[in-house]
């Protein structure tokens, strides 16, 4: 290269783009201008952008069970149209796209929900009286007896007919029902069974206060009709024709939970008849309370740990039973061969263990990681979560109110994002693999998976359930090895043998690791401050929190870190809000006050005793009794300022006002009983009230009173029946009805 040569290539190498385009052609004179800084950051995500069609439709989702009247189809419809119009015609620009399919993506999850509500069945109409009941077996659930010293049963009924005088020639339910036989009925009762009984039954209950957990919802998409306790032993009538393979896989989980029960009395057996056949009714109070107090409350429940480490059991058997074989080892897939038996053997376990949602969800996040595993992609992936999330929300909207379903997402949202942050530092504390290092590694790994997933379902567990474990890190990292290496292995040895009758050794043994669980869990719940009681989270704080955790765990790049600030928000939420002064329960039996740090709770004693449990975990205060003026008489206290008359007992049903001087200047008037025009000069909330409107909240403030009744909060939803509605009819209505 000569002189002239090498000056020229080096004038090219200062030139930049700009001129290098237009010394080729010098029409070219400009060039696209370059995206701005956010243009540039939704770029840069990429295929990460994946991840939040299922946020978009689940936000979809939660704006239709938000509102507080329904809404047609239609509107949503027509949004949805509109976007996908949009989307189409505005597919060449990044912002018109994207804010044209997250708007698709809200449309089709509130149109989702929709359909789910419309689509269930009407809620029948349950006999107020004890009621003699025909109907079909679906399943038997252990559980303890009423007096808590020895087992009992409830049996789910389907297809059920009221043998009474107004509903003769009613059609069958298409709703169940959950009935508690007596303790003392020995009869042998089986799926598909066709029986008899008398009953008490009772319809869904209605929210403790506005704004709590909602059963009537739950029931309304689960296709529950009701609950109730069978008054007479069970008769059987005739094995009923029902679904074979639903009645078989029944058949076999009521012999498993039965033959362990039989091996292994005790709060041991009931634990092992959870983690083999699904069955929780066993487990006493006592067992559940230690568990729940040292975090690990989540070993009692069938999911995804569970799933896994069967699937991981069952993955390394397969592949080390391949490797023994040479041709099989240097002929044959063994790894995908190995991967497909453990997602049959997870199957069939998840049938085992009732097909509960969590464990589904985790099977079907296992056929995608199987799924990558056969066609060389990455195992776990925000990509493979967003289709599993999308698939559920899909198929059941109703999911994203559920708790397992924003605990176990959040708890593998945040893995898949911590190990993605975090696997360099572990490969380099692995080093070359030296013993102590690796089990230093597996150590860091144990702690990192136990610190993620309970920091991520933490807030979770705070909103719905009231209650802080600060030791759960510690009780997992004991606990979850022990189940791992201990207790499902043996499990899964029991199972095998069980059809030959030698289970007995492997289920004593088995025993044994649960009895070190039990007895740790028992040792955490027993350290200082081993449960906190933190007040009700709002609803807004809980979506706050999931859309900020999903930004923290789909972001790339630092600007997720922005997502920590509402994340403190939502968590100080249940601290900022006001709690209310006054609960009334749904069917005015009960009244508390938040009066002294402490909530008084008193009054003749409603027939749903849960409201009190529930207002005790929004308020987070020690429970106290009434005053005892109040509750022997009418009385009138003072809540922030504000004169308050209660009337917590009332024998003459209201025949007698109380005196003019006591009701004088008084802010409100609460009383069990009817009202009948008593204290006209405050805000009145009586029986009729509750009976109209639901449970009752009450807030003291300078200004007044400020009441929120149940059916204020949640409006006029399918699930939410009229004033004084018990349901639909079971027989259709003449004309004039």
């Amino acid at each position: 290269m000569n002189a002239e040569q090498s000056l020229a290539h080096q004038d090219m190498d200062c030139l930049d783009l700009d001129e290098l385009l237009t010394l080729a052609d010098p029409s070219v004179t400009d060039l696209p201008p370059e995206p701005g800084w956010l243009a540039s950051a939704l770029l840069a995500q990429g295929r990460r952008l994946v991840g939040w069609i299922p946020v978009a439709v689940a936000l979809g989702a939660v704006t239709y069970f938000a509102l507080s009247a329904e809404c047609g189809w239609p509107v949503p419809a027509a949004i949805a149209i509109t976007a996908l119009i949009a989307a189409w015609l505005g597919w060449g620009r990044l912002f018109p796209r994207l804010i044209a399919l997250g708007v698709l993506c809200l449309s089709v999850g509130f149109l989702d929900a929709w359909l789910a509500a419309h689509r269930a069945v009407p809620m029948p109409m349950l006999p107020t009286r004890a009621v003699v009941v025909n109907a079909t077996v679906g399943a038997v659930v252990p559980t303890q007896a009423r007096d808590g010293t020895g087992p009992g049963r409830r049996v789910r009924l389907e297809n059920a007919v009221f043998e009474t005088g107004v509903d003769i020639g009613m059609r069958p339910l298409r709703r169940t029902l959950l009935v508690r036989l007596r303790d003392d009925d020995t009869t042998a009762v089986a799926p598909g069974m066709q029986v008899r009984m008398r009953a008490l039954l009772r319809p869904p209950s209605p929210p403790s206060w506005p704004g709590g957990r909602d059963p009537q919802r739950d029931a309304w998409f689960s296709g529950a009709a009701g609950s109730g306790y069978a008054l007479s032993s069970v008769s059987v009538i005739a094995n009923a024709h029902g679904a074979f393979l639903r009645d078989a896989v029944e058949r076999v989980r009521e012999r498993v939970a039965h033959r362990i029960g039989t091996v292994l009395p005790g709060q041991s057996g009931a634990i092992a008849q959870t983690l083999l056949a699904g069955e929780q009714g066993a487990i006493a109070p006592q067992t559940r309370a230690v568990f729940a107090a040292s975090g690990l409350a989540h070993l009692l429940a069938v999911a995804g740990l569970h799933l896994g480490l069967v699937m991981g059991l069952v993955l390394v058997a397969i592949r080390s039973g391949l490797a023994v074989s040479e041709y099989a080892a240097l002929r044959w897939p063994c790894r995908e061969i190995a991967a497909i038996g453990a997602w049959i053997a997870g199957a069939g376990y998840v049938l085992l263990t009732g097909a509960h949602l969590p464990a589904l969800r985790s099977l079907g996040m296992a056929a995608f990681v199987l799924l990558a595993l056969l066609t060389g992609r990455r195992v776990m992936s925000m990509r493979a979560l967003a289709l599993v999330a999308l698939a559920l929300l899909l198929a059941s909207p109703e999911n994203v109110l559920d708790v397992s379903f924003q605990m176990s997402f959040a708890a593998v949202m945040a893995l898949i994002a911590g190990y993605e942050t975090l696997r360099r530092p572990l490969e380099r504390l692995r080093g070359e693999g030296e013993w102590w290092r690796v089990a230093l590694g597996y150590v860091a790994a144990l702690g990192l998976t136990s610190l993620l997933a309970g920091a991520a379902t933490l807030p979770v567990s705070l909103a719905h359930f009231g209650l802080l474990q600060p030791w759960f890190v510690l009780a997992n990292l004991i606990a979850v090895p022990l189940a791992a290496i201990w207790v499902m292995p043996l499990g899964l040895c029991a199972l095998a043998l069980m059809p030959f009758g030698l289970d007995a050794p492997a289920l004593h043994l088995m025993a044994a690791g649960i009895g070190l669980i039990v007895s740790m869990a028992r040792g955490v719940a027993g350290f200082s401050l081993a449960q906190i009681p933190v007040p009700a989270m709002p609803s807004w704080a809980l979506l706050l929190y999931m859309v900020a955790l999903c930004g923290l765990c789909l972001w790339h790049g630092r600007a997720r870190l922005l997502a920590l600030v509402p994340i403190v928000l939502a968590l100080s939420a249940p601290f900022l809000v006001q709690k209310p002064d006054l609960f009334v329960a749904p069917d005015a039996g009960l009244i508390a006050v938040r009066q002294e740090g402490r909530l008084a709770i008193g009054g003749p004693g409603g027939l749903d005793l849960s409201a009190a449990r529930d207002w005790l975990q929004a308020t987070a205060l020690p429970e106290a009794p009434l005053p005892e003026a109040c509750d022997a008489q009418v009385c009138r206290i003072a809540l922030d300022g504000q004169e308050v008359v209660l009337r917590a007992r009332d024998r003459t049903d209201g025949a007698l006002s109380p005196p003019a001087a006591l009701c004088s200047g008084a802010a409100l008037f609460v009383s069990v009983s009817p009202a009948r025009g008593a204290c006209q000069g405050g805000v009145v909330i009586d029986r009729f009230s509750v009976w109209r409107d639901g449970a009752y909240a009450a807030w003291m403030t300078k200004r007044g009173v400020t009441i929120l009744s149940d059916r204020t909060w949640r409006g006029v939803r399918p699930w939410v029946p009229p004033p004084g509605g018990r349901g639909t009819p079971n027989l259709p209505l003449a004309q004039a009805e």
